[in-house]
């Protein structure tokens, strides 16, 4: 009888320490290796955030200036954080058929910066002269020296908020969004195109 009473007790201990003696599952594991995060698709590029290039647009045009914000942010939302910009200066005269000069600094997010001149010919209402602020952002320029050709005005994009205006340039992958204050550079440029070079031109051709 007595033997019957301790065979019964081995028997009712084996699963218990059959439990105990499992090793945990593999998640479980204090050394198990945590999951990597997840690499974005795509690694981020070096380009100006929408705060950043708004102060320097008021820097131009001045803080406030009604429907700057609003240009900015539209232009953003086309087409997304430029990875360059250009402020500058021009000058420019017409009678149905015009000419522009300007010249200013081009901030690019990796290389820095460096001076730049443009000249173009217009064809548009924009009669008389003027000489004005310039404030451009600038698309997928991975090289500085390839901003230095023409960039032809691209037909019906331009747009009009508050007094602002600013329509798209492209040549390539490159794009140019020159933002201007008044009509009629609106008018001018969109028959028109955009030449940048390393020094001043006197033929805008």
């Amino acid at each position: 009888m007595m033997r019957a009473v301790i065979v019964m007790a081995m028997l009712l201990a084996m699963p218990a320490t059959a439990q105990q003696a499992a090793p945990p599952p593999a998640d479980a594991r204090a050394d198990a290796p945590a999951n990597p995060p997840a690499a974005p698709a795509d690694a981020a590029k070096p380009a100006y955030q929408e705060r950043d290039v708004l102060a320097a647009a008021e820097g131009v045009f001045g803080k406030g200036a009604e429907g700057l914000a609003d240009i900015v942010r539209k232009t953003f939302k086309d087409r997304g954080q430029p990875n360059a910009y250009i402020v500058g200066r021009e000058a420019g005269g017409a009678f149905i058929i015009g000419v522009r000069y300007g010249s200013g600094t081009l901030y690019h997010k990796v290389e820095g910066e460096r001076k730049v001149h443009w000249t173009g010919p217009s064809v548009g209402f924009d009669i008389g002269g003027d000489g004005s602020k310039v404030f451009a952002l600038v698309y997928n320029l991975n090289d500085s020296e390839e901003l230095y050709r023409r960039y032809p005005a691209a037909e019906g994009k331009a747009y009009v908020i508050g007094g602002f205006t600013a329509n798209y340039m492209q040549r390539d992958n490159i794009v140019i969004v020159p933002i201007k204050l008044g009509v009629g550079w609106r008018l001018g440029l969109n028959a028109g195109y955009m030449k940048f070079s390393k020094k001043g031109k006197i033929l805008p051709f």
